[in-house]
């Protein structure tokens, strides 16, 4: 049996899924494991849809489709910074180069390099994709305990056999994703997660990004 540390150390994004369903029993389990994620004042501001089918592709398809009019993303919140500053700028070139790499995708494949972009909103033809969404009326804190919600998704999805992909990709075009879901606009769009079993032959999941050391980013006192 795996130890809860075991199984974190085993978690990693997936980037390549077997085209094998994952029934609706093992998500409800899933599910039903993750809302056990603490919450200040125990306000559980998750909510989550479950796309398979002709409604993933349908998302997929409007989305691509913006990308490819040139219509810019317009998320509900900045993931991401205006600038990169050390550490988190090498962090990330290498997560992409490490991806490419695993991909043979070179530096002047433009059109392989938006195909493997593109990958995300097909959520890497997992057969399950999770949309994750909160009440925007909510502050930073309820943030924060959706993504103690996320972690146990994933966690519990990986002690029962199956990969998951949390995707930010699925949240750049946050009115496309309520129309088709029929999401009111209260809702904030958080991301996506791609949910099935792992091709483990796929090129993409073929490495492991390093993590720093605990000496790195940890302070002590007495």
């Amino acid at each position: 049996m795996n130890t809860v540390d075991d199984t974190i150390k085993k978690r990693h994004a997936t980037r390549g899924f077997l085209d094998k369903p994952v029934s609706h029993e093992l998500i409800e389990q899933i599910l039903e494991a993750a809302r056990w994620a603490p919450s200040g004042v125990n306000s559980q501001p998750w909510n989550v849809a479950v796309v398979e089918g002709k409604t993933k592709q349908s998302l997929a398809d409007h989305i691509i489709s913006a990308r490819e009019s040139n219509h810019q993303p317009n998320p509900d919140y900045q993931y991401y910074p205006d600038e990169w500053k050390e550490p988190y700028k090498s962090r990330r070139k290498d997560s992409g180069l490490a991806l490419y790499r695993a991909l043979k995708i070179r530096r002047e494949d433009t059109e392989k390099q938006k195909q493997a972009w593109y990958n995300n909103y097909q959520f890497f033809g997992a057969p399950v994709g999770l949309i994750f969404y909160i009440d925007k009326q909510l502050n930073k804190g309820s943030w924060l305990d959706m993504g103690m919600f996320l972690e146990n998704v994933m966690l519990v999805a990986t002690s029962m056999g199956l990969s998951t992909c949390p995707q930010a990709a699925l949240a750049e075009y946050p009115d496309i994703v309520r129309k088709i879901l029929n999401i009111d606009e209260q809702y904030h769009i958080v991301c996506g997660m791609a949910l099935g079993y792992a091709d483990e032959s796929h090129p993409a999941n073929s490495y492991r990004l390093k993590r720093a050391p605990v000496e790195e980013f940890t302070r002590w006192f007495k």
